[in-house]
Order: C-alpha cells, then sequence, then structure tokens
C-alpha cells in the first residue's frame, strides 16, 4: 500500500462475513442461460440498499444506477447465467438425452448430481454411465453428447413426464459453495456470478464510504452471456453508456494439460488481468494500469487477440462505440463443478474497479487521438 491509500479501503475491500455469507446464497442459487431470474432476484435484493434505483429489462438483465439523473453514465458489468442443459429426448425406458445451453463440458458429466427444473419445482437426477466392470475393448468409448444421458429412477417416458419434465427442460448441476485451504472459492457457476459479487461490492464499499460520484453509475448483471453476449448487447442500447468496464473470468493457465504458448501465462493469486484486444479501448485500459500501479493493486497482462469473448466485445460496439476495458478474475477449471478463485484475487478486482471509478470524471473523454 502506498502512503496514499486510505485505510478505510484497505480494510473494506476485503470481503466481509456477511458478503460472503451472500456470495455462497448466490453461487448455490442455480441461474442457467435464459432461466436467470432467481439468481437476479438474490442480487438485487443484496445490492438494493448501496443504490439510487433498479431496473430490470425483457429478458432479466439486472441494473443498479447510482446517480440515475447524471447524463454522463459509467457501467461496470459482468454476466449472470451459468451453463446448463437442456432435456431433448426421453426414451420410452424412462432416460434422457440433453443439449448444450451455453458450454457445457460433456466430458466431466457421468457420475454427476442435477437437478431439472419444473414447473412442479427440481427433480433430482444423475448422469448415468457403465461401470467400469461392464465395458470392455481396447478402446473405450469416451463421453459425448451421443451418449451421456440422465436418470431420474423412473422406468417409462409416461412417469417422466408425470414428474413435469418435458422437452426444453433445464438442468443444472448440485454442487455447492465451499472454501478450499483458506485460500479459494470453490464452486460451480463462478463463472461469472462471482463478478456479479464483485460488482456488488464496489457499490457496497461505495455507499460505506460515503463517496460521491460525479457520474450515474450502471451496475449491471446481465444475462445471456454464455450462448453470445446477448444480455449485455441488449442493455448497452437501453442504457447508451459513455464508459463500461466489465470484469469476468479467464484461465489460469498453472495446471496440467494447458500450454502456455497458446494460452498465456496466468495465475491464481497473482492478481487481476488486463486484457489487451481490439475491443480494449487504448487509453481507458491505461487508466486501469495507472490505477492499479498507484494504490500497489497487483495485476497481470492478457493477449486476447481479434476478441475478449466477453460481455467487453458487446459494449465496445454498441452505440457507435463505446470505450471499454477488462478486468479478468484468474479462474481454475472453467466450465465444470469446481471452478477456483483466489480469494486474494477477488479482493483486488473490487479494489482496482472501486479506485479507477474514483478517478474517472464527469465527461471524461477516452478518444485515442485527444491524448
Amino acid at each position: 500500500m502506498t502512503k496514499k491509500k486510505s485505510k478505510e479501503v484497505q480494510h473494506q475491500a476485503v470481503v466481509t462475513k456477511e458478503s460472503l455469507k451472500f456470495l455462497e446464497r448466490y453461487i448455490n442459487n442455480p441461474s442457467p442461460t435464459g432461466f436467470e431470474w432467481e439468481g437476479q432476484r438474490l442480487w438485487l435484493d443484496y445490492l438494493k440498499p448501496y443504490v439510487d434505483d433498479t431496473y430490470i429489462d425483457n429478458y432479466g438483465t439486472a441494473v443498479g444506477i447510482i446517480n440515475p439523473e447524471a447524463k454522463y453514465k459509467v457501467v461496470i458489468e459482468a454476466h449472470a447465467d451459468e451453463i446448463s442443459w437442456f432435456v431433448n429426448y426421453i426414451t420410452k425406458d424412462g432416460l434422457i438425452y440433453v443439449i448444450r445451453n451455453g458450454g457445457s463440458d460433456h466430458q466431466i458429466a457421468p457420475s454427476k448430481r442435477v437437478n431439472i427444473h419444473t414447473e412442479k419445482g427440481p427433480v433430482k437426477a444423475v448422469f448415468g454411465w457403465p461401470a467400469i466392470h461392464t465395458r470392455s475393448g481396447e478402446k473405450e468409448e469416451a463421453p459425448s453428447l451421443k451418449n451421456i444421458f440422465l436418470d431420474c429412477g423412473c422406468t417409462s417416458k409416461e412417469e417422466v413426464e408425470e414428474l413435469g419434465i418435458h422437452v426444453g427442460s433445464v438442468v443444472t448441476y448440485e454442487d455447492e459453495f465451499m472454501v478450499l485451504n483458506d485460500r479459494y472459492y470453490v464452486g460451480r457457476a463462478l463463472d461469472n456470478r462471482v463478478g456479479g459479487f464483485m460488482i456488488a461490492e464496489v457499490a457496497r464499499l461505495l455507499k460505506e464510504n460515503s463517496k460521491k460520484l460525479p457520474f450515474g453509475l450502471y451496475i449491471v448483471n446481465s444475462v445471456q452471456e454464455e450462448i453470445g453476449l446477448r444480455g449485455a448487447e441488449m442493455i448497452a442500447n437501453y442504457i447508451k453508456p459513455n464508459v463500461a468496464i466489465v470484469t469476468d473470468v479467464t484461465h489460469d493457465t498453472q495446471t496440467p494439460m494447458i500450454n502456455k504458448v497458446t494460452q498465456g501465462d496466468l495465475a491464481c493469486g497473482k492478481g487481476p488481468v488486463l486484457s489487451y484486444a481490439p475491443a480494449v479501448q487504448i487509453n481507458l485500459n491505461k487508466m486501469l494500469i495507472d490505477v492499479a500501479k498507484k494504490n500497489e493493486i497487483p495485476f497481470q497482462r492478457q493477449a486476447s487477440s481479434r476478441y475478449t469473448g466477453t460481455d467487453t466485445d458487446a459494449f465496445a460496439y454498441s452505440n457507435g462505440g463505446v470505450p471499454s476495458a477488462l478486468i479478468s478474475l484468474p479462474l481454475r477449471y472453467m466450465h465444470t463443478t469446481v471452478e477456483m478463485v483466489h480469494k486474494e484475487d477477488v479482493d483486488n478486482v473490487i479494489r482496482l474497479i472501486y479506485e479507477t471509478l474514483l478517478t474517472i470524471e464527469d465527461g471524461q473523454d477516452f478518444r485515442t487521438f485527444t491524448k
């Protein structure tokens, strides 16, 4: 910490016990793409004490607003949806085949417990898989969309349908949140509900530290990122922001079977990741770097080539071009049920967004050729 660093932020940027309780509830709650509303209710209930107004669009993107009357608008954004499955085919024997809703990994599915969501409530099921004793041959068949299936304990299609399950029912994993070695947060859907948690914590800090911003701040938790950045695309055109700072996860590349030559050298515990990509506006990104250095916030760098693959792209190319930047959180085992993020990285992403907001001026011009 520098001498200029305020003690209030140094203390309060660390996730509190109450905040952690919310994070656990929020991660454990299912919010599959297209069906995010329960998670959005939780998020808005947590956020409401820290904002002046709220808004929900037609597809479920939730927004908390500070200074809604201001003309200059700054967005901080994450996405709320998690990967899941759709019921696609029910056999006459009561077994269920699925298709993806987002980037669900078929290789991790066998033996996982799931909830099939129906109008009657969730139905428990498991991804079945033949026992090792029954598999034979020189080359074993690997899990694929053609052979993974759900078993909910029924013996006929009619029995499955009586439970309220039908083609199009959405399926989520059952795995729950935990803290590992007092160092990592672990759970499904940390991609990217941990982002929604972090931007909500920024709002909490602004309120608790009585910080008055000279612009309108829009805390945005978008839907449908996992299927093409659709929620961000819609809300960007509604808000018409002047600046957008997006937070999402990126890959920790320190575990086996990951090629650093192609994926970069990034690690949990070494700080937020700042990206270089065409959608990342040069001067806004430079501000993030300057703020990180000034406040002694550790950070890492990532080259994202043609596009970031995050909601940054949707905001950047909306409304004739919105200066946008990306702050990523390193994460292990993306799109599995044991996604892991480092506690200190979470704190530091919160700090970086918070300190950056205190640096942005009303009406600030980020155009490249005016500097």
